[in-house]
């Protein structure tokens, strides 16, 4: 199936995806209750040396840098404790982790998360980490503006691939919770 964003070869429905997806999203699509149908979550093969959104963008196509999102590990402290979040923008944002996140999480401190920590705790790579397949008791901010796009180009877990997924999609997984302002 062609892509419906991109210069991609082809799209594969992820139901029908089995390598290279990591562990967390496989599972996370075979137990998809969400409304948008799980075959309109799509999988696209990629350079992993490309993955970096820029490189990206340039190698697979300009209509990308506006469908583009990225996902962060977010840590915040309060307490001398630590929790973690994921937050979802536009590739082409900013987030505001020192005001909006942190003021949604409730927490004294909130910054990214360090580079072991996020691949640890969602057991995904570092470049590729995903929405889909997180942790479920996590909360998951998303921006009102990822939440919009027909089509969104997402991380697939690993530095190769991809996800496009309808935008709605996305407000259908475990702990999300649209905030305004969240991208800058």
């Amino acid at each position: 199936m062609r892509a419906p964003i991109g210069d991609f070869a082809e799209a594969t429905p992820l139901p029908e995806v089995e390598e290279p997806l990591c562990p967390a999203v496989a599972a996370a699509v075979a137990t998809w209750t969400g409304r948008v149908p799980v075959d309109r979550l799509l999988w696209v093969d990629s350079d992993p040396e490309r993955a970096d959104t820029a490189v990206f963008v340039e190698t697979y196509g300009a209509d990308l840098a506006t469908a583009s999102a990225n996902c962060v590990v977010i840590a915040g402290k309060r307490a001398g404790e630590t929790s973690l979040a994921a937050a979802v923008v536009l590739a082409t944002s900013r987030i505001d982790v020192n005001g909006v996140v942190r003021k949604q999480l409730g927490v004294r401190k909130a910054s990214f998360a360090p580079r072991e920590t996020a691949v640890e705790a969602t057991g995904m790579e570092y470049g590729g980490i995903t929405p889909i397949g997180l942790p479920a008791d996590w909360p998951l901010l998303l921006d009102p503006a990822v939440l919009e796009l027909p089509h969104v180009l997402i991380g697939s877990g690993s530095r190769r691939g991809k996800l496009i997924v309808p935008g709605e999609a996305l407000s259908q997984l475990p702990g999300a919770v649209v905030v305004p302002g969240l991208g800058g």
